[in-house]
């Protein structure tokens, strides 16, 4: 689906690249994490995959295809042709996102009108069914709202119908929950999990927050000066994590919330049957290389908490 390959991206006004030979790969309807801090690169790495990159004010290399279409060199049809239909993008804040001067359901529907030839009354019938997608109380009365007037969660909520209205097959979300509270950020992770399973589209989801990752993430990639220092699965990456900026990151996280996500974890295997007691009543993982004790102190999670 996408398959990102040797990427460099220096700006003109830097002195290192900002990416510096990022490759991954995201299957159709996965949903991957992409975690690092500001300035690891995540943004940059993003904004080159939805053709978005400043071209003349950085050097780039390498190669983003996005269902087989090369979208770091692609030619201004190309990318009109694809942005908004084939990717849509969520962006960290949706009060400077969306224009203030338009009501909120036009905003959603302009995708539509630049990519199909529905008529205004079906591509308002599609904004509405989008806002009701994303499960926005009277889809209709947040239809002619302007931004000013919803929270942001609903303005969040928004934002995520107008990247969808087109039903794209990538979904590229930057720091989508950062400006929430913590409520109103679980409730988004659990609708982007609905709207990954009801429209199988593939998800980035970038983060500077390794736990909100897991939380809905599969797999995920660690990022740090331009580089994926670490990439596997969110249980191994959370639990057992190899590289020192992998482990940092494990050690920013309240040792509580480490407990919670780990009995999450055991939960979540022994419901797919691949757990199995050992001696003594200690519950381990059905395959796991090294059979650590789950409250043993073991992984990499607990060493770092």
């Amino acid at each position: 689906m996408l398959e990102v390959r040797d990427l460099h991206v220096k700006f003109h006004n830097r002195d290192r690249e900002a990416v510096a030979g990022v490759s991954f790969t995201l299957k159709d309807g996965e949903i991957l994490g992409l975690v690092g801090e500001s300035g690891s690169g995540k943004s940059v790495t993003a904004m080159s995959i939805a053709g978005l990159l400043p071209r003349k004010k950085c050097d780039y290399r390498g190669d983003v295809l996005v269902d087989g279409e090369d979208m770091l060199h692609a030619n201004r049809a190309l990318l009109r042709k694809v942005q908004g239909n084939k990717i849509g993008v969520v962006f960290q804040e949706p009060m400077s996102a969306m224009d203030p001067l338009m009501k909120v359901g036009k905003q959603v529907e302009e995708v539509l009108e630049i990519h199909t030839d529905l008529s205004p009354e079906e591509r308002k019938k599609r904004a509405i069914q989008a806002l009701e997608d994303v499960e926005l109380p009277d889809p209709e009365e947040v239809y002619n709202k302007y931004p000013h007037e919803l929270s942001g969660g609903m303005l969040q909520r928004s934002m995520i119908a107008a990247a969808i209205v087109a039903r794209p097959s990538l979904l590229l979300l930057d720091e989508p929950t950062t400006a929430l509270d913590v409520t109103i950020q679980a409730q988004i992770l659990e609708l982007l999990k609905k709207l990954n399973k009801k429209h199988g589209m593939s998800m980035l989801f970038i983060s500077h927050n390794l736990n909100v990752v897991r939380k809905l993430c599969k797999r995920v990639a660690v990022m740090q000066r331009g580089v994926i220092v670490e990439e596997g699965s969110t249980k191994k990456v959370f639990f057992h994590p190899q590289h020192p900026y992998t482990q940092h990151l494990i050690e920013c996280i309240p040792a509580r919330v480490k407990v919670i996500a780990r009995k999450h974890a055991e939960e979540e295997a022994e419901e797919a049957g691949q757990m199995q007691p050992a001696e003594g009543g200690q519950t381990v993982s059905a395959d796991s290389g090294n059979a650590a004790s789950a409250d043993s102190g073991q992984t990499g999670g607990d060493r770092n908490g």
